[in-house]
């Protein structure tokens, strides 16, 4: 199986990297420099229309798919692993891959954006979006306090949806001494080697361009075009 692989690392893009990490996938990484507005590019909104990576090409089936959830199933589907046929297990699974994408992730990356790169400090910004990745990480404990992963007993896109949202929770001002449960189940997903060789695909595309002011204008200013 080849795949090539858009991306940039970020952590809906180590969701990818590190799937297929897991499942010893044969891929390429097409970089796609979000600070120079490559997303934009017509070549890639062929691929994802919503400009917005990860997105891949499966060369075995023809198909591409972007928006990193879709990913996550497509390529449990397609291998058979990391998520359970039926049953309970795989209801988990799809509720906590679902909980990641519609919260987690969009809180963790308002709260990254007021804290880290707001030109401005926001005070009233950064304690809203603190307290609901607080709540969120609160959530996680819950759940990992009667289970050993997200979707029960095995390791599956679930955790690997959540985990890199997770990685980020010092730059966020998140401390997780406060919930043992998450802190074991963080420190047991970070030392998979799959999962260490995930989040270092591509890491030289951090240095590329850096975070200046067309950057920040790409980023942070995008409206919606009309055709």
């Amino acid at each position: 199986m080849s795949i090539d692989l858009y991306y940039w690392p970020t952590p809906n893009g180590w969701k990818v990297t590190i799937f297929l990490e897991e499942a010893g996938l044969e891929y390429r990484i097409v970089p796609v420099n979000i600070g120079r507005g490559e997303q934009f590019s017509e070549t890639f909104l062929k691929l994802s229309p919503n400009n917005r990576m990860p997105a891949i090409v499966d060369h075995d089936s023809g198909v591409s798919v972007f928006e990193s959830g879709a990913i996550l199933m497509y390529l449990a589907e397609k291998t058979g692993r990391f998520l359970a046929p039926t049953g309970p297990a795989r209801v988990a699974a799809m509720e906590w891959l679902f909980w990641q994408v519609g919260g987690l992730g969009p809180m963790g990356g308002q709260l990254g954006h007021f804290r880290n790169y707001a030109e401005a400090r926001i005070d009233y910004a950064i304690e809203r979006y603190a307290n609901e990745y607080d709540r969120l990480i609160s959530v996680l404990q819950r759940r990992l306090s009667c289970a050993t992963y997200l979707a029960g007993d095995d390791y599956s896109i679930a955790d690997m949806a959540v985990w890199p949202w997770v990685q980020p929770h010092e730059r966020l001002g998140q401390s997780l001494d406060g919930y043992p449960a998450v802190q074991r189940w963080f420190e047991a997903v970070a030392a998979r080697p799959a999962v260490q060789r995930g989040l270092e695909a591509g890491s030289e595309l951090r240095h590329a361009g850096g975070l200046d002011d067309e950057a920040r204008r790409i980023l942070f200013g995008q409206k919606g075009r009309r055709s």
